[in-house]
């Protein structure tokens, strides 16, 4: 969108505390426009032992905020959060599979509760992510990647909803990451030298073992060399572990790499090697697909395959594919490489044969049923 069309709109500005949301409403203000901000808090009760850094985002996303003349709400969603993202989590690895806890925060927490609660009173909802969008001719809003394949982020985004896609603004998506530290810097943002937040958005140092630990427990069972059959130590839980997982292991003679878990069995198969042929897949199946902008189905435009590439995991590579409708929601992902670490339960991304425009994203499947 263009100022012309933000003038008459009503933007809500998501601010955590980090970098790139500050400078997305850097952005909005020297155009001219006054949005208000809003801290979603999703952190860990306030008597829990856990060390969370949401006491410094809320302080520094209150500076950004009183910078720019703008008010900051701070909004809680800790329940939602927990009721949802963190049961969707515990579920999935609980059933030995690999979740994405991020995607669905995007999806139920930042343009979902947060919408039920206050975004529903404004026209657009801007948020820091190295994403774009682009209006087609048939007036249909795309979610495109950001030139920045390092930081892009569409792959956090394939699971919003479409009435979301249309309320979402990414004001620095266009960017790359370093001119983005740069506008930071020469604006003297307090947070401008802030490191950019890793792993699940809410956990800040807590330990994602531990944030599993605390509601599975452990389940201990055998570690078996793959090749070999020969028992090499034990697991404390096959939800401590995923499909591809080279470190943290913690076995002697190693380095050793998470080939498979036989969930029934309770057994972590491993190898000494990481390129032994089971640990590849080029053919599997995703399922429960969830299209963006339009259904999947009718870009194939009449025939039974459609050139596409994919990504499995937050990385800056695009992996060329061909895709086969199945059934309803189900696809048979043809690519054209072996793909190492493909572990059910993660999302497959779909995009257009130059990356460009994001289709959606499917789960994928356990076999190829």
């Amino acid at each position: 969108m263009n100022i012309k069309e933000l003038e008459d709109k009503r933007i809500a500005v998501l601010l955590s505390g980090g970098v790139d949301s500050s400078v997305v409403l850097y952005e909005l203000v020297r155009q001219g426009l006054q949005p208000d901000c809003f801290y979603i808090h999703i952190g860990p009760d306030e008597d829990e032992e856990w060390d969370c850094s949401s006491e410094e985002d809320v302080e520094m996303a209150t500076a950004v905020a009183h910078k720019y003349g703008c008010k900051l709400e701070v909004i809680d969603c800790h329940q939602e959060y927990w009721n949802q993202v963190t049961a969707y989590t515990i579920n999935k690895v609980r059933e030995g599979f690999t979740p994405n806890p991020d995607v669905m925060c995007n999806r139920l927490i930042k343009f979902g509760a947060f919408d039920e609660k206050r975004g529903h009173d404004y026209d657009l909802i801007a948020t820091g992510h190295y994403a774009m969008t682009e209006i087609d001719e048939e007036g249909r809003k795309w979610l495109c990647t950001s030139p920045d394949p390092v930081k892009d982020q569409t792959d956090f985004l394939a699971q919003i909803y479409d009435w979301q896609l249309r309320k979402a603004l990414f004001p620095i998506g266009h960017y790359m990451k370093d001119e983005v530290r740069a506008i930071a810097e020469r604006e003297h943002l307090v947070n401008a030298k802030r490191k950019d937040s890793q792993g699940i958005c809410f956990l800040g140092k807590i330990n994602y073992n531990d944030y599993i630990r605390r509601f599975l427990g452990e389940n201990p069972g055998d570690v078996i060399e793959l090749e070999t059959g020969r028992k090499i130590g034990e697991h404390k839980g096959l939800w401590f572990h995923t499909i591809g997982q080279r470190k943290g292991l913690g076995f002697g003679e190693g380095p050793w790499f998470v080939i498979k878990k036989d969930v029934p069995q309770n057994i972590l198969y491993v190898s000494h090697g990481y390129d032994p042929q089971d640990a590849y897949k080029q053919d599997f199946l995703i399922h429960d697909f969830h299209s963006l902008t339009l259904p999947l189905h009718t870009l194939f435009n009449g025939q039974t395959t459609k050139n596409v590439t994919f990504k499995i995991r937050h990385t800056p590579e695009y992996h060329p594919a061909v895709l086969e409708k199945v059934d309803e929601g189900k696809y048979m992902v043809h690519s054209a490489h072996p793909i190492h670490g493909v572990a059910p339960g993660q999302f497959c991304v779909v995009y257009d044969e130059k990356h460009h425009r994001c289709f959606g994203s499917g789960e994928i499947a356990s076999s190829v049923e």
